[in-house]
């Protein structure tokens, strides 16, 4: 592949079906770019996730640069520094910062229905994966009044990084379609 390929990786409870990844989407098919856009169903089991990522990344054949949102930010910053890629983290959950036993118990999937259990030992995993970031591959994307996240989390973790953090908004980073073309020139498209 000679262009990158966009990973979107996608939050907790989330889908490809989220609004951002079909936003960013949308405007790599108008772009004549669909088939450098990847955004997989991730499994509830975070070391699944990652396998089914890391899938992705080694069938590209070339450059990768991840977006991800939320959780999907976690993971995008653990396969940037495994995997020396570059990454769009948009209200990233940090997860050495977080209380993962607030996230113990049944949930479901926003957009499918599924029904799935986050256990301790998927915390474990999640915990198991934190890396630390290394400044010029990442650029923080944040809205300060995130409803779920504490963004100064975010902005301490990614101190050095590019950051865009911007008053107001709420978790899903209500300002997204002003940045998709700015994510596409990221990556280098």
């Amino acid at each position: 592949m000679d262009r990158p390929l966009i990973l979107y990786l996608h939050g907790f409870c989330s889908s490809p079906a989220s609004w951002k990844s079909r936003l960013l989407g949308e405007e790599m098919a108008r772009r004549g770019l669909a088939e450098h856009f990847a955004c997989p169903q991730l499994s509830p089991v975070p070391d699944e996730a990652v396998v089914c990522a890391e899938t992705l990344i080694e069938q590209s054949g070339g450059e990768v640069v991840l977006v991800g949102s939320s959780l999907g930010g976690h993971y995008a910053n653990h396969l940037a520094e495994k995997h020396d890629l570059r990454a769009v983290l948009i209200n990233p959950a940090v997860i050495d910062r977080l209380d993962l036993g607030l996230f113990v118990g049944d949930h479901t999937n926003f957009h499918s229905g599924e029904a799935f259990a986050f256990t301790a030992a998927h915390a474990a995993q999640l915990r198991s994966q934190v890396r630390v970031p290394s400044p010029g591959r990442y650029w923080l994307l944040a809205e300060t009044d995130d409803e779920v996240l504490d963004v100064r989390l975010a902005e301490a973790f990614y101190a050095g990084c590019r950051q865009t953090i911007l008053p107001g908004g709420d978790h899903s980073f209500t300002k997204f379609p002003d940045f998709v073309s700015q994510i596409i020139e990221f990556a280098g498209l």
